[in-house]
């Protein structure tokens, strides 16, 4: 593939002029426990441990990337249950993450912090998997490592899910029925969810299972606006997935999320696994791309552009098809083996889909700008993030500050200019 050099590009696209930018701090409510691991041992008295015998091995999930203190939960989980007599075993919950390989769910879980020494138990990353019933939907498996143990718990955060909404999304229900599935029993679940709905999908694998093995429920965290922890409950089994449902919507209220609902551009420096699963927010770019599923209300933006990778996502640029512009050398460096591993297990395709990949940062953001129809610096409406994960700061077109936004501050104003392609932010008095 051979892609069109600057020079053809600029041929094709009339100069603009670029509008002054704000530098901006959002700080909404954001409530935050302080003994984080204190939370997470008490949170195992929530749990039926008393219907387990003393020595019992009990399966731990874990595996979401993003949480903040997954490390210090996990280990005292483990610490916990170790206490209580059990012997844990950490299974990697992550459906086809990692490569599909042992090995790579292994790197996952040590790029999250996870290793046998952070958290005192060992690991058992097998894929294989056992058919433990069917639903309407198809058949259910299960990690062969968490069916083998004497019971199970998962411990994930609650979060608005980025493919879709409904009674439960992110959460403990989804890790036990698609993340400890493994490869193929997230691939299973997934087609399901794409001709009845994620959520009868998820609930009838999740009983599937519980008819089949003890499962004890699991520890839910739910992170505020700066994803710190806000809150740690354990929920045991019987009270999924209400419970669960209640949490999300707790969720709901801290999800970061952009304090606009209509954008001409959406500029975000990097993408990656480690700031969604789906590389980007689509709670906070307002797209989903899923079929069967409409994208959300809001926000409404016209043109999305894609300047880089995470260092973490190691070339995994799932969710890159969420945006219409990026440069060559974003595209150079995806992982595709990655990236269709995930997009033909969770049958979002479009997620991997290639935008227009232009030689430059500066190219990409004139082509956002040239393809929005009518435009005026002084009101075009542009939001510049480092990430969909880190909203307490960014950059926004002037316009976007002339009107007062709850909890928005601003903190100066800035000149945009490129060097060589790269865009360079110069201080200016307002």
């Amino acid at each position: 593939m051979e892609f069109p050099d600057a020079r053809t590009v600029e041929g094709t696209l009339d100069p603009v002029d670029f509008p002054r930018f704000a530098t901006v701090e959002y700080d909404p409510p954001t409530p935050e426990i302080d003994d984080v691991e204190g939370g997470a041992r008490r949170s195992l008295e929530e749990l039926p441990l008393e219907s387990v015998a003393n020595g019992a091995t009990i399966a731990v999930g874990v595996g979401s990337r993003g949480i903040d203190d997954l490390v210090p939960v996990a280990r005292s989980v483990v610490s916990g249950l170790e206490g209580r007599g059990f012997d844990p075993v950490i299974v990697p919950a992550m459906g086809s993450h990692g490569g599909a390989t042992a090995e790579g769910q292994r790197e996952t879980l040590a790029t999250l912090g996870i290793t046998e020494e952070t958290v005192g138990c060992r690991i058992d990353a097998r894929m294989d998997v056992v058919e433990v019933g069917e639903t309407d939907g198809g058949p259910v498996y299960l990690s062969r490592a968490a069916h083998e143990a004497d019971a199970v718990l998962v411990v994930n955060r609650i979060k608005p899910h980025t493919n879709f909404t409904g009674e439960i999304e992110s959460g403990l229900s989804k890790m036990l029925a698609v993340g400890l599935g493994k490869h193929r029993g997230a691939r299973a679940v997934h087609r399901d969810a794409l001709s009845r709905g994620y959520v009868p999908a998820i609930t009838e694998a999740l009983d599937t299972i519980r008819e089949e093995i003890r499962v004890l429920g699991g520890v839910a965290i739910v992170e505020n606006f700066e994803d710190r922890t806000a809150h740690i409950e354990g929920i045991p089994a019987k009270a999924l997935p209400n419970r669960e449902g209640e949490l999300l919507e707790r969720a709901r209220e801290y999800m970061p999320t952009l304090p606009y609902d209509d954008l001409d551009v959406l500029v975000v420096d990097r993408i990656g696994k480690d700031i969604s699963g789906t590389g980007m927010d689509t709670n906070v770019i307002g797209r989903y791309e899923v079929l069967n599923a409409a994208d959300p209300p809001q926000p409404d933006i016209d043109r999305i552009v894609v300047r880089g990778l995470t260092e973490a996502t190691h070339g995994n640029g799932q969710g890159i098809g969420l945006a219409d512009l990026t440069t060559t050398s974003v595209v150079e460096s995806l992982d595709l083996g990655q990236m269709y591993t995930n997009a033909l297990t969770s049958g979002s395709l479009s997620k991997a889909r290639l935008p227009v990949a232009l030689p430059t940062d500066e190219l990409a953001f004139v082509a956002a700008l040239s393809s929005i129809g009518a435009y005026d610096p002084e009101t075009v409406r542009i939001a510049w993030l480092r990430d969909t994960g880190h909203l307490s700061s960014f950059r926004v077109s002037k316009t976007l500050v002339e009107n007062p936004v709850e909890h928005l501050s601003v903190t100066g104003y800035e000149r945009l200019r490129f060097e060589s392609g790269v865009p360079r932010f110069d201080p200016v008095e307002e």
